[in-house]
């Protein structure tokens, strides 16, 4: 017996009713194995909100009235809220702005030396002058020796006796009062600290840098993601931040998508501490003091693409530790301080191997103190540069467009475009 062959029109027709007949059995499978709650949204700021508000503790009360782990939706209505502490999400939860009129705004920064040492394991300090603090208040210790990446200690405030701080989780060094022992209110503005599931959105952060001390990048941003997995930060401004812009630490799946970084003293963006699978895409990170882009160590296994990295301090990209596996493409990234692209020094085991460079314009760099368009100072093997337009009009002074280091190990190139450079397009820099 011979089958008749459908037509096209009908084989469509089976095929849409398959589709439809599956996702209809996914959603019974669904319902059968886990209870379908609807999400809970609740509402915070101004009038006719579910909390009302504009600080950062009334903003922490929506977060905490959500379901622990199945989460929800916190929106904030539009207006300037005062924050204090960083606000602290859970899992499955989205934090939802009304777009550039919700303001987070950082307070007004408060130090004060501590007159006993702090040591590792305390949960108080002895202050000099506590008149700026105040319980739900997050601070930051730090002294001579230890004052920058992870030896820098995060905490709130529980109580305030006198001139006594109690503070709700450990320091992590011996900290001397002798040594310049400090306790500073710098803190991150949102935070997502051993989480999962969470979404930023349509707001604006502004770190009102000019009252504020830095934090550094490992312990703090304006937006702050640690030991967390799939996180999504889309459509948010962050400005003026007393160190960097967005940092996510130890993180898995994060997706940094249309966002605008400006006037940080930090990094714009800096993923690194192992994160691996980061999505950096359709953003603008421009004039921060340090890098546009710093990827740190054991970012692996990402995108970076068609975003625009512009007159940083110093440069546009700069990767190094382990950070292998990446692709970089259809990036702009101009009149930076010194390179468009850097490839900082590290041993050969450790260097950013196998990264492809694919479709960027990298002009004009070097804006403070001369650079190249793209150098290399590591023994990274299988980077690759292909269809990059590297141009020097004079708007800075981008010497070569690519510069291998004598430690440094030569590209491959392919199909790159060269124009304008005083030292040509490539240097191979002598023994």
């Amino acid at each position: 017996m011979r089958f008749k062959p459908y037509n096209s029109a009908v084989l469509f027709v089976l095929a849409a009713a398959a589709i439809l007949h599956s996702q209809s059995f996914k959603r019974e499978v669904k319902a059968l194995v886990e209870p379908n709650f609807p999400q809970q949204i609740i509402t915070a700021g101004g009038e006719g909100a579910d909390v009302s508000g504009f600080t950062s503790e009334a903003i922490q009360r929506a977060i905490d009235a959500l379901p622990a782990e199945r989460g929800g939706t916190v929106v904030l209505s539009p207006g300037q809220y005062e924050i204090f502490s960083p606000i602290r999400l859970g899992s499955n939860t989205v934090l939802r702005g009304s777009g550039e009129s919700t303001v987070l705004k950082k307070c007004a920064g408060f130090r004060s030396r501590f007159i006993i040492d702090a040591d590792y394991g305390e949960l108080l300090l002895t202050v000099e002058d506590p008149a700026g603090f105040r319980p739900g208040m997050a601070v930051q210790v730090y002294d001579d020796r230890y004052n920058s990446d992870w030896a820098v200690s995060t905490a709130v405030i529980t109580e305030v006796q006198g001139d006594v701080l109690y503070i709700g989780s450990y320091l992590e060094r011996d900290y001397h009062a002798d040594a310049n022992g400090m306790v500073s209110n710098a803190c991150s503005i949102v935070s997502a600290v051993g989480v999962h599931g969470v979404t930023i959105r349509d707001l604006t952060v502004d770190g009102f840098k000019s009252s504020n001390d830095e934090i550094n990048g490992c312990r703090g941003g304006a937006v702050y993601i640690h030991k967390s997995r799939r996180v999504l930060i889309e459509n948010v401004r962050v400005r003026n931040f007393a160190g960097d812009g967005i940092s996510w630490q130890i993180t898995e799946d994060v997706t940094v998508r249309g966002c605008e970084i400006s006037g940080c003293t930090g990094h714009g963006l800096h993923p690194g501490t192992g994160s691996p699978n980061t999505l950096i895409e359709d953003n603008h990170s421009h004039r921060n003091g340090r890098e546009g882009l710093f990827v740190c160590w054991r970012v692996q296994n990402g995108m970076v693409r068609n975003n625009t990295f512009d007159h940083n301090e110093r440069h546009g990209i700069c990767t190094g530790h382990k950070d292998t596996d990446m692709i970089f493409e259809g990036n702009r990234i101009f009149e930076n301080g010194s390179d468009g692209i850097n490839l900082r020094r590290e041993r050969p085991a450790n260097a950013p191997h196998r990264n492809l460079f694919n479709k960027n314009l990298i002009e004009n760099n070097g804006t403070r103190e001369g650079g190249y368009g793209f150098a290399v100072y590591s023994q990274a093997d299988e980077v690759v540069l292909r269809g990059n337009t590297f141009r020097n009009t004079g708007a800075g002074n981008q010497t070569a467009a690519v510069f291998i280091s004598r430690e440094g190990t030569p590209v491959e190139l392919q199909d790159n475009v060269f124009e304008g450079h005083s030292s040509g397009p490539v240097i191979l820099e002598k023994e």
